[in-house]
Parts: structure tokens; C-alpha cells; sequence
């Protein structure tokens, strides 16, 4: 029967081979059971009378995260489709056989995806957890009690219903008979009976991941106070977005929740992910959380608003999904807590978050604005349960899992309280909510959402539906805003114009492009120059592999003012787009007589030269690019120059030249042409990992962190580099599975190098016997000795970090606890002789010898330094 492939869409493909029973998901990013469905592939089938779906029973996960800006593995929604929908995990259903869906890749990223997993189906998972957001401990046990009554009494390990299988250099068998094994990153090959299919999961530049539905396109118009639907559907839905919505009020932009393809969704809309101005966040279901990676592609932290308790259960899944520290959360998002029941003022529009019963902690959302002779409101309800499944749960136990009678009734009070607009989560089932319990909701205008499929008639009755991209209008807007935004964005690119220039610049029309339109080709010199005022456009120069996009402030053509210079891009409107249009001629002079010649050439220098670079592909703000501009330098070193000291405390940009990279003596790379380096200090506060020095002459653009702290796109990547840079030199020698010592490591504090130098060879003891199959005493001994001098290592660190006075400790000792809860896990799991994988051991050491010896207590030890301690 052999072999079958299928390609689904751009990243994703099926690999059948039925007579090993093995149906392979290769690739997971967002909406992958949608595009699952649309092919065919998860079909409605019956089984001994039973229904159910077919579909695959594992995934093979992409080797990186992130994949062109989107994330690439996001495996919740395609195993819950393993669980439930095919019923691998339902008592008594036909597809129960005990076989567990089946996670396949690199070790970083399996282990990723089952913390990520054990996140979503749970987010926070003890009462200490949920107190540490602030919420007190009475509160606290109620949420444990009904949070457990969801989960059916127990907390699981992941790993209890889903099989792991990590690919490493050699070639493994996944299934009977069927063999895997990595060509390259993101390339594998299968084989069985002789045949063999080659599976490619990397993205082209320029290409992502496709959305699973038709969107069309639609105009932006922002009122005063109004509510664009942006989805209606859910994880489920072929033909729609997932439930969110899009505020607007006074000229600013706020989304509900971060669904998949937000890019794609914005796009449709015409709105530009940097005109968003924050996130309202109900929940970590990924239906609703997907999309934050487009947030983190903005120029600026974008204001990320939820209760502390949701924050806490959002941070703790991406910090999984990411494989970053959960502190690191505010890194990506401008956090703006709120109180629950209570009126929160955000800017003029007042917000109130409403706890909601939820398997992972979920805060509802009321918005209003004081106008006319009262307030004008609106309701999202995303995630509620029925009345009747929660009314189920209650009981006067209060040692068992539920609720009271007195928590039920404050939720129903809370669910049908009228507002002018209530947009509600009916998608039914065990945890989302009924339309009936609706039908008396005082209410004035019901919107039904959250649900696959067309409403049936009772819920017809009941509320209505909205298509994508129309509005609600509550507070109608009486100001040009599009004038408004020119004004702002011309002020951004013309640092210093008269006032009275802008104003005659801004009074020129504003043109529509409609989607899909080229409105300027690579080598046409342009005759006007494009003010973008609403939209997105596609920059393109596919002979050097440049795709970009450019949102709202953004100019285009504006090098035809510096000779009649050509374009060099090719520009396209992905959405439909209004822009201010300025003559060459008049721009021009505008930019002469203010004395702008050179700041303008030093502009598009800076702009064409980080368009080539990878850190800056994603594009950059005017006002950010603006201040590099204005605040880089160029730095030029001979050959066989070090590099060293202040030219290691900014980012170093390499525009001609090479620089090698060496630790302790040995050279361990070459940086090239738009190759970076000076992060460790510059950006991240560590001290510096690699020693520098220039093998040709060579010229660096230098740019200081504090420009560049604030992009979160930029942060992610950067840490990303360093942290797979200091993994691959200093942890691991030659590829070997062992960890080796080298003075790169050193803190300078020579206690604790001593401490560190034990550590890495009681991890080699435990590698040596998960490798070799010791048998479980020596293992747990090992396990043993590996807790005993954790525990005693830790201690030392905290009481010199204590009595010195070091101002990150309370955050360092809660990495401590961590990371002993993490051994303590290893070593129980040996002592009910349920060893664990070595790859799985190894990426966990990994992460502990790399992520916290060399970021967090090197930067320990430069404090301790600076005291006298070494």
C-alpha cells in the first residue's frame, strides 16, 4: 500500500502509510484541523455505531518555533481533535484502543509543545499559582475547586495522554515498520517496505502560512465608539475567523483577543497592526490566542489589558510556546493590569473584566462611554459556559470540586445583566455557552458567535448574527480623523517642518487604492509620493528574496525627491488602502526649504541597509526608524582589531567586512554582512559571551539598545540567536550528548564556577545512564545526588546574592524554586520506574546550564564583582 503524501497548504502535509495504522500531521501551525477538514481529512465516519471524525494519530512538528513572523507549531487544537472529536481518550469509544496521539520532532520543541498543552488545558494549576496574582486565598480555593470539576476531578500530566518521539541525528522507527530520520533542519525523510517521501516543513521568504478561509476585503471606518466583528466562529469553523472583536473609540484601535491569522484578518479590514493600540485578552485557548505573535511583529509594545490572573495563565503558555522565561512577557507587551468588577479607566473608555468559569482563567469583558444622558455599552462574552453545565456542578461540598450556590448565582447575574450591545460565546458543549439562556436578556441588540456552522432557528429567535468586517456603531464620530493621523504621521517623517507646511501638505487629497493593485513597480521613478493613512502594502524585490509590509505612516516614493531616483521595491495593495498623495515637486521643496536634504538621504541609506538585514525584515515604524536615524553611528575597525568595551554595548550591524567570533582562543564562527553582534550587553544585560575581532577592515552600523528595546520582534530574535549560540559552543562539544565545562562559563565568582563545573558532571553521570540503560537504583542515586546539590547550590547562591545586597534576587530564587521543581520531578519519575527519555533530560539540563548559568548568574556574578566577591 506504501507511502502517501498529501500537501494540505503552505507548511502543512499528510503522510499516510496504512499499513502501519500511521496518519502524520507534518506541520501545526494555527487552523491546521480547519485546513484538515477543508481537505477531506477529518471526515464524519461511524465506527461499530459509533460517530466520530477521522484524522491523524500524531504530528511532526517543525524544527523553529517561529516561522516568518507566525507561529509554527501549535499543536492544542489538532490534538484535541485526537482526543475528542476521534476519541482516542473517550471511555468506551470504539477509537479507545490506548494508543496516544504522538508528538514527533527536535527535543526543544516536543517538550515545548507538551508544556504548552498542559497550559491550555489547564493555565494555572495550583493554588499557589492562582494566589500569586493577588487573588486571596478563599477566592483562590473556590477557583481550584471549579477548575478541577472541569478537569474531572485531576490534573494530568500531559504526558499521560500524549506519546513523544524525539528526532535526533540517527534514524528512529515511529510506527511498525516505518522509519524517520532528519535530512536537513525542517527536512525529513520516511521510509517503509522500501518506500521513501521527503517532507519539507520550511517556509519560503516571503511565504506564510495560509488562512483556512475567505475574508474578501473591507473599508476601515472608525467612529467615536463602535465595534467592528472581526470573527463569529470558532476553532472549529472552516468559513470564519474565530470570536474577537475590534474596538474603536476617539481614534484609537483595541482588539478582543488575538486569534489566528490576525495578520490576514487585519489585512481584510485594511488596518495595519501598528495602528493597534491594545489587547483586550480573555483567555489562553488558542482560538483566542494564536495570533499574539503578530502583536509582538509591531514596532512597539502594544498595551496588553486582562486581569492579573489571566495575564499570569497567557504568560506561562507563550513562555512555554516560545521556550522563553514567563518574566520575559513583558519584553513583547506594555502590561496594563485590571481590577475585576470594577469600572477600569483605559484613556476615557471605561472597562470592566468579569470572571468567567473556564477550564483556564478567563475574564469577560463590559466597555462603556459616558454619552448623551447616560453611557452607551457593549459586552463580550467569550469564553462563558451554560447555566444548566454550571448549575450541574453546584454543590454545598466544600471539600469536593464545584461551586455554591451563591458563586452560580453572581454568574448568571453577571451574564444577563443588559447592555446596548452583548456579542455572547453560544458554541455549547461541556464549556461554552447556550443561546436559550439568553432568550429573556433585556439587552438591545444580541450578537450569537462562537460556534460552527449557521444558528439553528431557536437561536434565530433568540439574537443575531454578523457577518465579517460589519460594524456597530454606539457613539457616531463628527471629526476627520484621516486628516488627524496625515498630520501626526507627517510631523513623524518631518521632524521640524513649519507648522504651516504640514497644513498645506495635509490639505492635498486622499486617494483609495483597492486590493490587489500595483501602484508603483521596481525601476519607475514615481511621480507622487504616497502618504499611508490606512491599509497594508506589500514591498517586494523578489530577486533578493525582500518581502516586507508597510501599515499606516509609512511613505512611499519619497526617494524620487533625491534625483529622480527609481524605486527599488515593487509595491502592492494587500488591503484596501487610503493615502495621502503628495506631488515629487511640492515634497521636494517642502523638504529643501526646511533644510531636510540630509536627514532624508540618511533615511533611505538606513532604510534600504536594514531592509537586507534579518533582525529588521519585519519593517520598522517611522518614528522608530526616525530615531535610529538620528541616533546611529558608523563605526569602522581595522584588520585584526578587537572589538571590545563600549563597542559591545550597543548593537553592531555589519554593513562591509567580517568579524570572528572566539571563546577561550578557539574561533567559533564568522559574522558576515547584515550579521549582528554586541546583544549580550547592548540588549539582553548579560555580560558578554564571545570575545571579537576583525579579520578584514570592516564598517558597522551602531545602534543603541535603548532604540531598540521596545520592538518586541526584535527582543525574540535576539535572544534567539544568542540563546542557540551559546547552546551549540559552550554546553555542547563536537554535537556530543554530553555537557562540557569551558571557562566561557565562568561567572568569575570562583565558588560557585566550582558549583557549576559539579553540576555538569553529575548531568553527564545521568546522561551516561539514561544512554546506556543503568539500571534504576544507579539512575535514582544519580537523580538523587543531582537534588541534594541543587538544593545546597542554590542555598549558597541566595544567601551571598542576600547579604550583598543583589536587587534581581527575590526573581532569581523564583527560578530556583522552578528549576527544583522540575529535578524534583525528574527524580520522583525514576522512582516509579518511569525513566525518562535522555533527549528529554538533556534539552531540560540544556536549557538550566545555558538559559540560567549564563544569562541570569552571570549577571549575578558581574554584580558580585563590582562589590569585591570573585
Amino acid at each position: 500500500m506504501g507511502i502517501h503524501k498529501i500537501e494540505i497548504s503552505s507548511g502543512i502535509l499528510w503522510v499516510e502509510v496504512p499499513e502501519a495504522n500511521l496518519r502524520v500531521l507534518c506541520g501545526c501551525p494555527a487552523d491546521a484541523v480547519k485546513h484538515m477538514a477543508k481537505r477531506g481529512l477529518t471526515l464524519p465516519q461511524e465506527i461499530k455505531g459509533v460517530s466520530c471524525e477521522a484524522g491523524p494519530n500524531a504530528i511532526l512538528l517543525s524544527d523553529t518555533a517561529i516561522q516568518n513572523g507566525e507561529f509554527a507549531n501549535l499543536a492544542e487544537f489538532p490534538v484535541l481533535q485526537m482526543l475528542y472529536k476521534q476519541g482516542m481518550i473517550l471511555p468506551g469509544h470504539p477509537n479507545n484502543t490506548g494508543r496516544k496521539p504522538l508528538l514527533i520532532g527536535a527535543a526543544d520543541q516536543v517538550y515545548s509543545q507538551l508544556r504548552y498543552i498542559y497550559r491550555g488545558n489547564y493555565g494555572l494549576v495550583s493554588l499557589e499559582e492562582i494566589m500569586q496574582t493577588g487573588v486571596p486565598e478563599e477566592q483562590a480555593r473556590e477557583m481550584m475547586r471549579l477548575k478541577l470539576k472541569f478537569a474531572f476531578g485531576r490534573i494530568q500530566p500531559t504526558t499521560d495522554f500524549i506519546d513523544t518521539c524525539v528526532v535526533g541525528d540517527g534514524v528512529i522507527e515511529i510506527a511498525s515498520g516505518v522509519n524517520l530520520r532528519r535530512v536537513r533542519p525542517n527536512v525529513y525523510e520516511f521510509s517503509h517496505a522500501g518506500d521513501i517521501v521527503t517532507v519539507d516543513l520550511n517556509l519560503k521568504p516571503g511565504v506564510v502560512y495560509e488562512c483556512a478561509y475567505p475574508l474578501g476585503s473591507r473599508r476601515f471606518e472608525s467612529e467615536y465608539f463602535s465595534v467592528i466583528h472581526s470573527g463569529e466562529g470558532d476553532g472549529w469553523d472552516v468559513n470564519r475567523p474565530t470570536m474577537s472583536s475590534i474596538i474603536t473609540y476617539q481614534g484609537k484601535l483595541y482588539l478582543i483577543d488575538a486569534g489566528p491569522h490576525l495578520v490576514d484578518i487585519m489585512s481584510a479590514l485594511g488596518i495595519g497592526i501598528d495602528q493597534v493600540d491594545g489587547i483586550f485578552h480573555t483567555h489562553a485557548h488558542d482560538d483566542h490566542f494564536a495570533g499574539l505573535t503578530a502583536l509582538m511583529r509591531a514596532g512597539r509594545r502594544i498595551k496588553y489589558f486582562a486581569t492579573p490572573l489571566v495575564r499570569s495563565s497567557v504568560a506561562k503558555k507563550l513562555a512555554a510556546l516560545l521556550d522563553v522565561d514567563e518574566e520575559r512577557f513583558d519584553d513583547f507587551f506594555d502590561i496594563r493590569d485590571l481590577v475585576f468588577d470594577r469600572w477600569n479607566d483605559v484613556e476615557g473608555l471605561e472597562v470592566m473584566p468579569i470572571f468567567s468559569p473556564h477550564p483556564v482563567e478567563t475574564n469577560i469583558f463590559v466597555f462603556r462611554t459616558l454619552w448623551g444622558e447616560g453611557y452607551r455599552t457593549y459586552a463580550h462574552f467569550a469564553d462563558i459556559v451554560s447555566l444548566n453545565i454550571l448549575k450541574a456542578m453546584v454543590t454545598d461540598q466544600h471539600d469536593k470540586p464545584g461551586l455554591d450556590k451563591l458563586a452560580y448565582e453572581r454568574v448568571r447575574a453577571a451574564y444577563l445583566a443588559p447592555y446596548d450591545l452583548k456579542k455572547i460565546d453560544v458554541g455549547g458543549g461541556l464549556i461554552h455557552g447556550d443561546a436559550k439562556d439568553f432568550r429573556k436578556d433585556a439587552s438591545t441588540r444580541i450578537l450569537l458567535a462562537h460556534r460552527a456552522g449557521e444558528l439553528t432557528a431557536e437561536e434565530k429567535e433568540i439574537g443575531s448574527s454578523a457577518a465579517f468586517g460589519t460594524l456597530d456603531v454606539l457613539v457616531e464620530g463628527q471629526s476627520e480623523g484621516m486628516r488627524r493621523s496625515a498630520f501626526a504621521y507627517l510631523q513623524a517623517n518631518l521632524p521640524g517642518v513649519s507648522l504651516h507646511d504640514l497644513r498645506m501638505l495635509i490639505n492635498h487629497p486622499i486617494t483609495e487604492i483597492n486590493p490587489g493593485a500595483i501602484f508603483l513597480k521596481e525601476g519607475e521613478t514615481p511621480q507622487e509620493i504616497l502618504l499611508l493613512l490606512s491599509g497594508q502594502v506589500e514591498k517586494i524585490r523578489t530577486r533578493d528574496n525582500i518581502f516586507g509590509s508597510l501599515s499606516a505612516g509609512s511613505l512611499i516614493g519619497d526617494t524620487a525627491t533625491l534625483d529622480n531616483r527609481p524605486s527599488n521595491h515593487t509595491y502592492r495593495a494587500s488591503s484596501f488602502v487610503r493615502a495621502l498623495r503628495l506631488p515629487v515637486t511640492l515634497y521636494a521643496e517642502v523638504i529643501r526649504r526646511n533644510g531636510l536634504q540630509d536627514r532624508l538621504r540618511r533615511v533611505v541609506d538606513m532604510r534600504a541597509f536594514l531592509n537586507t538585514t534579518s533582525l529588521f525584515s519585519e519593517g520598522l515604524p517611522v518614528e522608530v526608524l526616525g530615531q535610529i536615524v538620528d541616533g546611529s553611528t558608523e563605526r569602522h575597525y581595522e584588520i585584526g582589531e578587537g572589538i571590545s568595551g563600549k563597542d559591545v554595548q550597543v548593537i553592531n550591524i555589519i554593513r562591509s567586512g567580517f568579524v570572528e567570533r572566539v571563546v577561550n582562543g578557539k574561533v567559533q564562527d564568522v559574522l558576515k554582512q547584515s550579521d549582528f553582534f554586541g546583544e549580550e550587553e547592548g540588549i539582553l544585560n548579560v555580560p558578554a559571551l564571545f570575545q571579537l575581532r576583525a579579520i578584514e577592515e570592516t564598517t558597522t552600523v551602531q545602534i543603541h539598545g535603548d532604540l531598540l528595546v521596545n520592538i518586541p520582534i526584535l527582543r525574540w530574535k535576539i535572544l534567539e540567536n544568542y540563546q542557540q549560540r551559546a547552546a551549540r559552543i559552550v554546553c555542547r562539544e563536537d554535537q556530543s550528548e554530553s555537557f562540557t565545562w569551558s571557562d566561557a562559563c565562568s561567572i568569575q565568582v570562583a565558588e560557585f564556577d566550582g558549583h557549576h563545573q559539579r553540576l555538569f558532571d553529575i548531568a553527564n553521570t545521568i546522561a551516561k545512564h539514561l544512554h546506556n540503560g543503568s539500571e534504576r537504583k544507579s539512575l535514582a542515586n544519580a537523580f538523587e545526588s543531582l537534588v541534594e546539590y541543587t538544593h545546597y547550590h542554590f542555598s549558597a547562591e541566595e544567601k551571598l546574592m542576600e547579604f550583598y545586597g543583589y536587587p534581581e534576587t527575590d526573581g532569581h530564587t523564583r527560578k530556583h524554586k522552578d528549576l527544583i521543581c522540575q529535578v524534583l520531578e525528574y527524580r520522583d519519575q525514576v522512582l516509579a520506574n518511569d525513566l525518562p527519555a535522555k533527549a528529554g533530560f538533556t534539552n531540560f539540563m540544556e536549557h538550566w546550564l545555558v538559559r540560567h548559568v549564563l544569562e541570569e548568574d552571570r549577571k549575578y556574578g558581574a554584580f558580585l564583582n563590582e562589590k569585591g566577591a570573585n
